[in-house]
């Protein structure tokens, strides 16, 4: 992501961006600041979510704010589709358990599971209550069987070395399962609308 960064940057000419490669625990010590934004592009569940905000909090000149952005599907109303059936999430969801078990993988280890929002944990910092802003989401984005397969190995809960030798069974069932459910290779799918949760620092 760095390197893509970078070479982006370079192309269009573009020079005051200063990379880092951290996590974000290593806060503030990596990237100092002052800020007038931080984001998090659905990665914040990654993190040590309150010790996080409160380094985000203090990196932050007054007024300035922390926006963490996520598709957001639960609870938004799904607009008509394009023509094509949409992705059969749940059926590809179940043959991803079948080979990889009921526990959620993450990387080498397994996913902790999450109960609690972005709000229940920001609610508890200095930032106090954030608010949602949403956008619509992409109602008419169309993917072929090959983009939803790997779309699946690019989760870490999914990710191909998780299969081991069973990495070409799954996917070979992946495209026998996409292939039922449209012969011409191409769904719909609708990502959620766009949320951004954001906690603003006084001043």
């Amino acid at each position: 992501m760095l390197a893509e960064g970078r070479r982006v940057a370079e192309g269009r000419g573009i020079t005051n961006i200063r990379w880092v490669e951290a996590v974000a625990e290593d806060l503030p010590a990596a990237a100092p600041g002052p800020y007038r934004l931080v984001t998090f592009g659905s990665s914040f569940h990654w993190t040590d979510e309150f010790r996080v905000a409160e380094a985000v909090y203090d990196m932050l000149q007054p007024g300035g704010a922390l926006a963490m952005i996520v598709n957001t599907v639960e609870g938004r109303s799904t607009p008509p589709g394009p023509g094509p059936p949409p992705i059969p999430h749940d059926e590809i969801k179940q043959l991803v358990e079948r080979y990889l078990g009921s526990t959620r993988r993450a990387g080498r280890g397994t996913a902790p599971n999450r109960t609690h929002r972005f709000e229940d944990v920001l609610v508890r910092t200095r930032f106090g209550a954030p608010r949602s802003i949403f956008a619509p989401g992409i109602p008419d984005l169309v993917r072929d069987s090959e983009s939803v397969l790997s779309g699946y190995f690019s989760f870490s809960y999914s990710a191909p070395h998780l299969f081991g030798d069973r990495v070409e069974d799954f996917a070979r069932e992946v495209r026998d399962l996409l292939s039922s459910r449209s012969p011409e290779g191409v769904f719909w799918d609708w990502p959620g609308d766009t949320e951004v949760v954001l906690a603003r620092k006084p001043g």
